[in-house]
């Protein structure tokens, strides 16, 4: 077990005041910036006080649920915080989830109401104007369309408390089945606030890229909160394009940028296609999360930028990080970082004990950032954390020697194979070793008495590669029971709108018959 003690900094109760001592300190400074609204700290602190109140007069109470369905935007970042400041909760969703997606989680959340980017996206005003939602104009923000006010909804209790008091529930589930709405409270939220300036040194100064969507939260939490906590400019983008991404590192200033592997990888393709220079930037942090970050991606962003890309690991239940690496203390290797100070963890083999050091086992944690619950869901919240608070994060990881965290792979993606375990990330880097291939995935397949290795792979731009050269690749470099029984190629993989790869979606494709968008190399 290991524990790194801290106490959270601020003082403040509810997430929207991170803002209170730049809106003294700098007035003028550009807080929030999109392709459409531009914001001072003071305008933001006008717009949050004034949208709270239109958010009143349209029926929001203490302890609603407020559904906002938008791509990253000025008006959501407000919407956010001016929920904070009537004691709503912020339910933030993706537009680009499917009619039946948004349905599932405005009924499971028994939202209040609500409120579409229907300037932002095509997808969010489609959504709107299936509920006959109606356009009406916000101060600051300009139009939102308004959905109808839903007369039943539950009010949740309130409390001063910030640790009892939700700030956001983020929904991490429901493409199928039920879904799953994860409780995070002020107190989650404003402490990881608190480790922005430490961890990653955010200051005024900075000019923060901000592609990761706010429906997760990585893009709500490190993101707009660690940004606008220490006084940083954040650049909101809807959607992630390589080419806008190199306009905003070389041409707008941008110090932090924190993608997925995926984006990292699409940018440096789309420089070696277009033959673009990413010279004369002025990043000071680079780093990813989301999925792992294998060797080769990291040294070939490391060259093309000059500065380390740091790593990270986290969950959304735990607002969202467990670990991240040190700036001053660089790593070569891909471990996911050192904790986080005031979170505990333990690495226990199946039946809860801990294991021996350097040893691989299931991923325990517990700290001030986890969550209050799953809503409406407290069998599943027992389940997942037991009565010493301890988190099952459901991930296999190892301690190394330094106290650095590796993160192996999911517990439940873990194959086995004619009786050997093959973790599906080591099998994942060795293929992404390949200069034909941007991204891959691997999932199992069971087939009778066994289970199969099945990896699905996107080729960089007009790098084709035959079946035998890239299998002749594999066997030199893996266990003969770890080499793929077969491999397709697919442009895109399926991933959500952060670029995370859809392991379960992928794990489906593995069990049927290729479709048009799969090609089985042969």
């Amino acid at each position: 077990m290991t524990k790194q003690h801290a106490q959270p900094s601020s003082t403040m109760n509810r997430i929207h005041e991170v803002i209170s001592p730049w809106v003294h300190a700098q007035p003028e400074a550009l807080a929030l910036q999109d392709s459409r609204i531009r914001l001072t700290y003071a305008e933001l602190s006008h717009a949050i006080d004034a949208v709270a109140e239109r958010l009143r007069n349209l029926g929001i109470r203490p302890g609603d649920r407020v559904m906002l369905v938008a791509e990253n935007c000025v008006a959501l970042a407000v919407m956010v915080l001016a929920c904070s400041a009537c004691d709503a909760w912020a339910v933030v969703v993706n537009p680009r989830l499917s009619p039946r997606e948004i349905d599932n989680f405005l009924e499971h959340s028994d939202a209040r109401r609500a409120f579409y980017a229907a300037n932002v996206s095509r997808e969010a005003l489609d959504h709107g104007q299936r509920v006959q939602a109606t356009m009406e104009t916000f101060p600051y923000l300009g139009e939102l369309a308004v959905g109808p006010l839903n007369p039943t909804a539950t009010v949740e209790p309130a409390s001063s408390d910030p640790r009892q008091q939700v700030a956001a529930m983020i929904y991490t589930s429901g493409t199928s089945g039920s879904p799953k709405g994860v409780m995070l409270t002020h107190a989650n939220f404003l402490y990881m606030a608190s480790l922005a300036t430490t961890l990653r040194r955010l200051s005024p100064q900075d000019v923060v890229y901000g592609i990761l969507p706010m429906a997760h939260v990585v893009g709500l939490s490190s993101q707009l909160l660690g940004s606008v906590s220490c006084g940083c400019t954040l650049l909101l983008e809807e959607r992630f394009s390589p080419e806008v991404l190199r306009t905003a590192i070389c041409a707008k200033g941008v110090t932090v940028f924190l993608g997925v592997p995926a984006m990292f990888a699409r940018l440096l393709d789309w420089c070696a296609k277009t033959g673009a220079s990413l010279a004369g930037h002025r990043l000071r942090v680079i780093g990813a999360s989301g999925s792992p970050l294998m060797p080769d991606l990291k040294h070939a962003v490391e060259s093309a930028l000059g500065i380390p890309l740091q790593n990270g690991y986290g969950l959304t239940e735990l607002s969202p990080t467990v670990a991240q690496t040190p700036l001053d203390a660089p790593r070569t290797d891909c471990a996911a970082g050192m904790p986080i100070p005031g979170l505990e963890i333990r690495i226990v083999d199946s039946r809860g004990n801990d294991v021996q050091p350097r040893e691989t086992g299931e991923l325990w944690v517990r700290g001030p950032n986890l969550m209050k619950g799953y809503y409406k869901a407290p069998d599943l919240t027992r389940a997942a954390v037991n009565a010493e608070g301890w988190f099952n994060t459901g991930d296999m990881a190892r301690l190394a020697d330094d106290g650095a965290l590796f993160i192996v792979g999911r517990t439940k993606e873990l194959i086995i194979r004619s009786g050997f375990n093959v973790y599906p990330v080591e099998v994942e880097q060795v293929l992404n070793s390949h200069p034909s291939i941007v991204q891959s995935a691997v999932v199992g397949r069971q087939v009778e008495g066994n289970e199969e290795v099945v990896a699905f792979i996107e080729l960089a731009s007009d790098m084709p590669v035959s079946r035998d050269a890239l299998m002749s690749f594999l066997r030199a470099r893996l266990s003969p029971y770890k080499v793929p029984a077969e491999i397709r190629v697919m442009r895109p993989l399926p991933a959500a709108p952060t670029g995370k790869l859809l392991k379960g979606e992928i794990k489906k494709l593995a069990a049927v018959a290729t479709d048009a968008r799969q090609v089985t190399l042969s």
